[in-house]
């Protein structure tokens, strides 16, 4: 929708609206990708959890395969159903039931969900349980730092949210003034649409102006 509204303030006409569709697609992969970093955010708040109740159930005697059935009865009772640490983990779960090794499990869900940290505990688990190195000492440390990476971003996150913001309304006025001047002083603008030049000029003030966008996402992102 934007899109187009974009279109129709730049062409005035059917065939720029035509001309500017692929644009469609790249804003709807940036929205993909932004909804990708917030769950990849949300599964990094939930793994920390997650990691935290499997060393509370190593604490309590249970071995690394029957820590993770208990880590989900403990997950449970935080989370609404359908959370997606409950999921992953009830998933790893089944798979220990079916015979695979847990730390097979863990790394498969460390690649799916394409989260740093969940990967490289993965990683570090898998060395630990096949060299029998101190579990326990792994987890704590592994949910030491995803706490202190998780505030270091939030921090962030706070510290850039009024530019964000600042950011957002810039990304706006641009379009703001055109649609402005094509209320207010249609004549004014006369020239630029409807002819070559016209469509010229307007083409790369678009240019510049998706450019800008984009360029301000890239600034003001926090990479999880």
């Amino acid at each position: 929708m934007i899109i187009l509204v974009l279109g129709g303030l730049f062409y005035r006409s059917i065939p720029g609206i035509i001309i500017i569709s692929p644009l469609i697609y790249i804003y709807c992969k940036k929205k993909k990708d932004e909804l990708i970093q917030k769950r990849k955010w949300q599964l990094n708040i939930e793994f920390r959890d997650g990691i935290n109740s499997l060393s509370a159930a190593l604490n309590a005697g249970y071995s690394a395969e029957h820590a993770f059935a208990q880590a989900v009865k403990d997950l449970r009772r935080m989370y609404p159903k359908g959370a997606m640490i409950i999921n992953e983990f009830t998933y790893i779960v089944n798979r220990i039931q079916m015979n695979i090794a847990v730390e097979k499990a863990l790394y498969d869900f460390g690649k799916r969900s394409h989260v740093e940290d969940i990967i490289s505990f993965a990683e570090v688990f898998a060395t630990a349980k096949r060299t029998g190195g101190d579990i326990m000492k792994i987890i704590r440390t592994t949910g030491s730092i995803i706490s202190n990476k998780l505030e270091v971003k939030r921090e962030i996150a706070t510290l850039i949210a009024a530019k964000k913001f600042e950011a957002n309304i810039m990304k706006i006025v641009p379009a703001g003034i055109l649609c402005y001047l094509t209320v207010s002083s249609p004549d004014f603008l006369k020239p630029l649409y409807h002819n070559l030049f016209g469509n010229l000029v307007m083409s790369i003030l678009l240019v510049v102006y998706a450019f800008t966008c984009h360029l301000i996402d890239k600034i003001t992102a926090i990479e999880i």
